[in-house]
This record gives structure tokens, C-alpha cells and sequence, in this order.
């Protein structure tokens, strides 16, 4: 079974420094039918503005994910770390016990593009932390992102839960196993793709329950996708 989640669908908010959309409730958006599908919290797809972001604020009990898609992210947190993310890497911020940090487009000139993901950990209280890597990706073929543990150059969170990352031309064509018990979801990142036949284009997203084999296909020259496996 796939349930579409069109992008025009999504939750949407311009703050004129920030344009962004919500997969699922957040903030000021509330929609009871989608609230996180399995341990998958949040997917909120951001463009900032050059010189502008997000002050010091606080998380905790929760995996934050950052993927960038265009331009760059300056983070700094509680815990020392400071650092700048752009595509290609990604970032890991375990809030645990609660932890402070605040994100910002450092460029005068340039947009910002991303995709910040929040995954609900497998307990309460664990201690923060923090990781940003390169993503080891090719054409045609699943990356893994994240994981439950530092496998394939991934990051690692603390929860039964994996995320994909693959980069398609049209025509090619990546399949993933998905076995029974197990559930997943598609966000398209850029350009379109067909999953198991069905179409979707940058912002869609996808919840699939009940099938043994995703097979996805790029529909367009430079689609990207991310796919979370999830318990």
C-alpha cells in the first residue's frame, strides 16, 4: 500500500526570511491525519534567506537530521560543536537530555536549501551528541545516510530506522527489500521519479506499507530522492 503526500499538500509557511513546508503537523501547522508516520516525526523542507536562520533554541529526547540540498548551513550547539553543512554531508545532532543550537545561512548572497528531519529516538534520556559526515553516493545506486549504527560512512541514531539517499538520470533504476513488519517512506528531494509505477515529483512524499520490493526509477535528468526504512 502507497499513500501519496503531494507536496501542494504539505503544511506551508512564508515568513519572508523563511519559506517552509511540513510533511507532517509542526509548529503552528496541526493536521490529526498527519502527525509522523512509524518513528518519523518531522520532514520540513526550508529555504532561507542569505544571512538569516534560526537563533539558539532548545531540542531534546529526538534525532535531528540536516540534509542539505543548495547552499550552505553554519550550526553551532551547546556542546561545543560548530560547523558548516553543505550537500554532499550530513548532519546528526542526538538532543537527548536537551541541547541548545541555533543554524544560519552564512552567505551574503546565496539561499539556502534543506531538509530537516526529526526521528523519534528508541528511549528518553540519552546523552547529547553530535556527527557530520561526507555522504558516500553514486549514480543509480541507494547510500546509506543514517542508521542504526556507523555503518557505510553513515551517521548513526538511536532508533531501528534507515535512510537512503540515491541519485537518479532517467532511466535508472534502484530496487530495496523491504521485509515483512517493515514500513517506509519516500521524500523526492529534486527532479521526479516512479515508485512500484506511480509518479512523483520534487516534494512529494510517499507512506508504503505492505510491499516487499520498492523499485524506483528516475523520471528526469539529476532526480534525487531520500527513502527511510523504518520498524
Amino acid at each position: 500500500m502507497i499513500q501519496v503526500r503531494k507536496s501542494g499538500d504539505r503544511g506551508h509557511a512564508n515568513h519572508g526570511w523563511l519559506d517552509t513546508f511540513h510533511s507532517f503537523s509542526f509548529d503552528t501547522y496541526h493536521d490529526p491525519a498527519h502527525m509522523g508516520f512509524r518513528s518519523l516525526r518531522v520532514i520540513n523542507e526550508d529555504r532561507v534567506a542569505p544571512s538569516m536562520g534560526f537563533g539558539m533554541h532548545p531540542h531534546r529526547d529526538m534525532e535531528i537530521i540536516t540534509y542539505v540540498l543548495e547552499g550552505a548551513l553554519e550550526h553551532r550547539d551547546s556542546m561545543g560543536n560548530r560547523g558548516v553543512i553543505r550537500p554532499g554531508e550530513v548532519q546528526r545532532m542526538s538532543a537527548g537530555t536537551g541541547v541548545r543550537h541555533s543554524e544560519y545561512n552564512p552567505s551574503s548572497s546565496e539561499p539556502l536549501h534543506l531538509l530537516q528531519i526529526w526521528i523519534l529516538p528508541e528511549r528518553q534520556g540519552i546523552a547529547p551528541s553530535y556527527e557530520q559526515k561526507p555522504i558516500v553516493a553514486a549514480r543509480g545506486a541507494l547510500a546509506l545516510v543514517a542508521g542504526p549504527a556507523a555503518e557505510n560512512g553513515a551517521v548513526a541514531i538511536h532508533q531501528d530506522a534507515k535512510l537512503f539517499t540515491a541519485r537518479l538520470e532517467d532511466g535508472d533504476t534502484v530496487r530495496h527489500m523491504l521485509p515483512r513488519g517493515r514500513h517506509a517512506w519516500l521524500q523526492v528531494t529534486r527532479g521526479a521519479v516512479r515508485l512500484n509505477g506511480a509518479e512523483f515529483s520534487a516534494g512529494d512524499g510517499a507512506a508504503i506499507s505492505d510491499e516487499s520490493v520498492l523499485e524506483i526509477s528516475g523520471g528526469a535528468a539529476g532526480s534525487e530522492f531520500l527513502l527511510f526504512d523504518l520498524a
